[in-house]
């Protein structure tokens, strides 16, 4: 085992439409699935180093010291030692830049995908984007059954601007979206973060969706086709266009299941449109986290104004993936 400290810096992403699609239940059945989704430039950091005894020592929100694998409370952080065969002598510290759950950025999907790298550069090996993203999927949907898509684990392990096809046969294709630099600036530009301060559990959200697809089949391939047609309007010089495809896709998105979201994020989303918001939608699986809105510069210090209770957060795209980014003796 290579004895030298190890981090990893992984980014956190955002979506624009398709969410839901990258669903088993939907894409194994119903058509291909079909996400189109961003790395920004907010990471988790996950730190590995050789401990001096053969324990264990997991700090995160809590620290874990236990003297095997097994005894790990942290499910991910338990399976993917279990995976890649390490069974003590390591510690394991993560940090990040935003609340680290809860928050629509798919934080848990990049701190895995985060310590799959840090853990493969421990043990001295160089393991590719999609590899990290197949172990991390494998994890959290496949070994801990945990619902949810796979978007966030390719974006994780991918980073840029990205449309995700997600195939029948578990295949996933990732195709960078094609756009001049002026197009891909205006774009950012006219993004807007903002953090609603709640944080919730997403499962409990997935779980009612998983049941309730074959209720909004039309819905869900609507969305994938919008998917699509961002990747159009990128390349066809409209990226006003992308607001409003983002705007039909929340009105879709929010009618098919329970717990999406609530008269609060209604009301803050109307504000938001009322006040020069082209469009917008509710990060992540919904119920709280963050809000993106496409606005125009000129209107952007006012929509930011109509929303005391939101708090802005500046970002930029993030062209790369999960990567080690120290080696330290």
């Amino acid at each position: 085992m290579n004895q030298r400290m190890i981090m990893s810096r992984t980014p956190l992403r955002i979506s624009f439409v398709g969410g839901g699609t990258d669903i088993r239940e939907f894409y194994s059945k119903h058509g291909t699935g079909a996400v189109v989704s961003a790395a920004i430039n907010k990471y988790i950091y996950v730190v590995i180093n050789k401990k001096f005894d053969d324990q264990i020592r997991v700090s995160y929100s809590v620290t874990e010291i236990v003297d095997s694998v097994e005894k790990i409370k942290h499910p991910t952080v338990r399976e993917a030692l279990r995976l890649l065969g390490i069974k003590g002598g390591i510690e394991i510290v993560s940090i990040s830049d935003i609340p680290s759950s809860g928050t629509g950025l798919g934080s848990s999907s990049s701190f895995l995908v985060g310590l799959l790298n840090a853990l493969h550069a421990f043990l001295g090996n160089y393991v590719s984007p999609r590899t990290l993203a197949e172990e991390a999927v494998k994890i959290e949907r496949e070994i801990l059954g945990e619902p949810g898509g796979k978007q966030d684990q390719y974006m994780a392990a991918f980073g840029g601007l990205q449309l995700l096809e997600f195939h029948s046969d578990e295949s996933v294709d990732v195709k960078p979206l094609i756009m001049d630099d002026q197009i891909r600036e205006e774009i950012s530009n006219n993004l807007l973060l903002m953090y609603t301060g709640r944080q919730r559990k997403s499962t409990a959200i997935h779980e009612m969706q998983k049941a309730s697809i074959s209720d909004h089949i039309e819905k869900y391939i609507k969305m994938s086709e919008m998917a699509r047609e961002i990747q159009s309007i990128c390349a066809s010089r409209k990226p006003e266009m992308i607001g409003r495809t983002m705007h039909e896709n929340w009105l879709l998105k929010k009618t098919l299941s329970e717990g999406i979201t609530d008269p609060v994020i209604d009301s803050w989303y109307e504000t938001a449109m009322k006040n020069g918001a082209v469009g917008g939608k509710l990060i992540g699986a919904g119920g709280g986290g963050f809000m993106l809105f496409y606005v125009e510069p000129e209107n952007r210090q006012r929509v930011i104004d109509s929303l005391p209770d939101l708090r802005p957060v500046n970002f930029r795209f993030e062209y790369l993936g999960s990567r080690i980014i120290m080696v330290g003796d």
